[in-house]
């Protein structure tokens, strides 16, 4: 297993090839990506433990999401039931990867109290934003400090559930590996981002706007199908920039190894 180092064009590519990958089975790839975010809402509501718990699951979900992605690519036959896959594969090392991110999560938010006072973990936690508040110079910092402290984060977790699962890889390795895979590859991941931001939202945005001017329910109809094509897709492309970067499990190319250039990275 070996990350490969892609040219920045790559990354423009991901969001139209999930959306290719969403047409071979647009109701499994629906039913993975609203079941995962369905399941994590529900897990979420109950009182103290929900929230821990659903991020304990992150993991194992999105295996199971990632193993319903690449039996559409493969052209296998998969049922709902592949979204709960990841409950049969390297278990430990995945909810160990939640708890990990979790960790990293809370301490990203508590470090934000030292320029806002715990504001915005208090908004995290569902307090309301008054206009004063939301014009704070420290909720201002608060944020970009979060931003900031969060990337890293993001990154080591990024490519992790898929490392355990497939590769069978401890969950520090597994994050370990996907941080530097996503450094190296800080090019195609900027371009992903700003197609995602484009195609994702500007770009859908405009044309619901355009459409309500003329045609106010054609606008509300397709602010509900929108979404029903988009999160899919969007879904479906982090499984094509996993699929890019590390191959699948018995490609020749990804057999070595991952190195770590310190060179290169430090």
């Amino acid at each position: 297993m070996q990350a490969r180092q892609l040219p920045a064009h790559r990354g423009w590519s991901w969001l139209k090839e999930g959306l290719l990958l969403w047409r071979k089975n647009p109701a499994l790839m629906t039913f993975l990506a609203f079941g995962y975010l369905l399941t994590l809402v529900v897990v979420s509501i109950f009182p103290l433990i929900g929230q821990p718990i659903a991020s304990l699951l992150m993991p194992v979900l999105s295996l199971g999401v990632l193993n319903g992605c690449r039996a559409i690519d493969e052209g296998r036959r998969a049922g709902p039931d592949v979204l709960f896959s990841g409950f049969r594969s390297n278990l430990q090392a995945l909810v160990a990867i939640g708890g990990i991110y979790l960790i990293a999560s809370l301490l990203v938010l508590a470090s934000t109290m030292l320029a806002d006072g715990g504001v915005l973990l208090k908004l995290m936690g569902g307090a309301r934003m008054d206009p004063e508040t939301a014009q704070s110079p420290g909720l201002t910092l608060a944020l970009l400090i979060a931003l900031t402290l969060s990337t890293p984060v993001i990154m080591a977790y990024w490519f992790a559930p898929l490392l355990a699962g497939w590769w069978k890889i401890p969950a520090p390795k597994a994050m370990f590996f996907s941080f530097f895979a996503c450094l190296r590859n800080w090019r195609p991941f900027l371009a992903y981002a700003i197609s995602l931001m484009l195609f994702g939202a500007v770009l859908p945005g405009m044309a619901i706007a355009v459409i309500g001017m003329v045609i106010p329910l054609g606008a509300t109809l397709l602010s509900f199908l929108v979404p029903l094509v988009l999160v899919p897709t969007i879904f479906a492309s982090f499984y094509i920039n996993a699929r890019d970067v590390f191959g699948l499990p018995g490609d020749a190319v990804h057999s070595a190894p991952l190195v770590v250039d310190d060179d290169e990275h430090g």
